[in-house]
């Protein structure tokens, strides 16, 4: 499943190099991402300084789970992060604890990332160094060139759209299309 974050507010609790990853992750969506550490690292440091998030330099606390979407639990403490879970668990905010998969309610993939088109590679958190493994592999088979044949797919559709035809021609005009090599067109 594919979520549409922009706009919507995250949480992320630690903002150590782990921390920094998802916070990253995060503004690759545009959510709105507040950081609550005491300390950053300083890439975290220049996001807050740059206004793209919030950081808190404080303690976590219950209350910063309200109105949030979802939470992700990047500190080096367990207990700190069933404390987390529970209360996420309790408001029905989504959590992502880091490298514990039974205090998450979903996944980071690993991504490609080209334009429109996004390959998500999960192994449900049993195995993230192969799903990472899997990304760099599918990296080097779909190439930049893919995110323009995308783009040019989507225009082709909605071409297709504008123009009376029966919904079975299009839609296999449409597979033809999609099944054209996209280093040729």
């Amino acid at each position: 499943m594919f979520v549409k974050l922009e706009g919507r507010r995250c949480l992320v609790i630690g903002a150590g190099s782990v921390g920094e990853a998802k916070i990253e992750s995060l503004l690759a969506t545009d959510a709105t991402v507040r950081v609550i550490a005491p300390k950053a690292t300083p890439r975290v440091r220049e996001w807050a300084r740059d206004g793209r998030i919030e950081w808190n330099p404080r303690e976590y606390d219950a209350d910063d789970l309200a109105a949030v979407f979802l939470v992700i639990a990047a500190t080096s403490s367990p207990a700190l992060h069933d404390e987390i879970y529970a209360e996420a668990r309790r408001r029905g905010v989504l959590c992502n604890a880091v490298d514990e998969p039974e205090r998450c309610d979903f996944y980071f993939p690993a991504v490609v990332r080209r334009g429109e088109l996004q390959i998500a590679i999960s192994t449900g958190g049993l195995s993230p160094a192969l799903a990472q493994r899997l990304r760099k592999d599918l990296e080097q088979q779909f190439g930049p060139e893919w995110e323009e044949w995308v783009a040019q797919l989507g225009r082709t559709r909605e071409e297709l759209q504008s123009i009376p035809m029966p919904p079975e021609q299009r839609k296999r005009l449409l597979h033809q299309y999609a099944s054209l090599d996209p280093k040729t067109h």
